[in-house]
């Protein structure tokens, strides 16, 4: 009876000890909310099951860098996403661990929270932790699995310890990798441009660069052209400087078109050659231009939307209703708008140490 009751109680014991001890492994896990900075811009809306931490942006900013992501170890999230090429890649394509190109320039991770109409030039992508994972897998980009990826990660005592701190669990998952990357890209925020600071009073743009904002926010008026703009702010509006739309900006004609754009994602013959509308935060940093990267400088960019529009079946209306006189700019008018343009470079987001590699 003695040896039954000791049996007992230790059982009972080992019970409530396992109880407590999970009790406080639940307790224990906590996070630390991610103080966002993000000026001027509309509050942005933070995925529920996704919030910022400090520990889980940290985790997405060592994955975002790490090399271990790609097939042969040699190219990370962060080689073509560079800092301070506005965290684009300012080669025409990006080139794989097979030394393959990709097939679109490699578009800005800067202020992602803005984007509402999903990733990649097409859209293919409905969350940007989706879009997150896609290069890994991607036979022209980091060409690795995820189950090999997993097995990388969770052989590194370092990262078990971060995805607990940052999830909860030493387990590694593709939602915990992805939902690491999207946390670390949703805090990369620009909002302290010059253009900036001088919306806030604390700087003065110069002449040209003054002239250059009135007619980038003008409407295009062929009627009277001495009041005629450039009419930018059709398509990169707001204060993140773009539309959340898919559009064709009149680069190709229909038998020229070789790449079908947003219709590779939607199969709808009307959304051929429609791209997605990038910020254009820090365009000045991002060349070269358009979703192939063919011009390489933001004067061939204003000369195209001038007088280079190409027609087509499914070009922008209001792109298509300037091709027959252009845009009406003068030389002056250009060097003025460029150099308006170059007043959204934020140093600070490409100098910022949050953003760099931790290795």
């Amino acid at each position: 009876m003695k040896n039954q009751f000791t049996a007992i109680l230790l059982v009972s014991t080992l019970i409530i000890f396992s109880c407590k001890k999970e009790e406080d492994d639940s307790e224990s896990f906590k996070t630390t909310p991610y103080n966002l900075q993000y000026g001027n811009l509309p509050t942005p809306s933070i995925p529920a099951d996704n919030l910022l931490t400090e520990e889980g942006v940290n985790l997405g900013r060592f994955l975002f860098y790490d090399k271990q992501l790609s097939s042969d170890g040699s190219i990370s999230c962060g080689s073509c996403h560079v800092a301070q090429d506005g965290f684009s890649d300012s080669r025409r394509f990006s080139i794989g661990v097979l030394g393959l190109p990709g097939g679109r320039q490699a578009m800005s991770t800067v202020n992602m929270l803005w984007n509402n109409n999903q990733f990649f030039w097409d859209g293919r992508a409905n969350l940007l932790r989706e879009q997150s994972i896609m290069p890994i897998q991607d036979s022209l980009e980091m060409h690795e699995t995820m189950p090999n990826v997993i097995s990388k990660l969770s052989a590194s005592s370092t990262y078990v310890s971060k995805f607990k701190k940052a999830f909860g669990s030493e387990q590694i998952t593709n939602e915990t990798i992805s939902k690491a990357l999207e946390q670390f890209m949703n805090s990369i925020v620009s909002f302290n441009s010059k253009f900036d600071k001088s919306e806030r009073g604390e700087v003065a743009l110069t002449a040209s660069e003054q002239r250059g904002k009135s007619l980038y926010f003008a409407e295009y008026n062929p009627f009277f052209p001495s009041l005629s703009g450039a009419d930018c702010a059709h398509c990169h509006s707001g204060n993140n400087f773009e539309n959340d739309l898919y559009m064709n900006n009149g680069l190709d004609s229909d038998a020229a078109m070789t790449d079908h754009g947003r219709m590779s994602a939607t199969g709808a013959a009307s959304d051929r050659a429609k791209f997605k509308v990038p910020t254009l935060r820090n365009i000045a940093l991002t060349a070269p231009y358009m979703h192939d990267g063919r011009f390489t400088t933001l004067e061939e960019v204003v000369d195209h939307y001038n007088s280079g529009i190409v027609t087509s079946s499914t070009i922008d209306p209001a792109i298509e209703n300037t091709r027959s006189t252009g845009l009406l700019l003068d030389s002056a008018d250009k060097v003025d708008l460029v150099n308006f343009l170059k007043t959204l470079t934020d140093y600070e987001v490409i100098s910022n140490p949050a953003y760099q590699s931790p290795f």
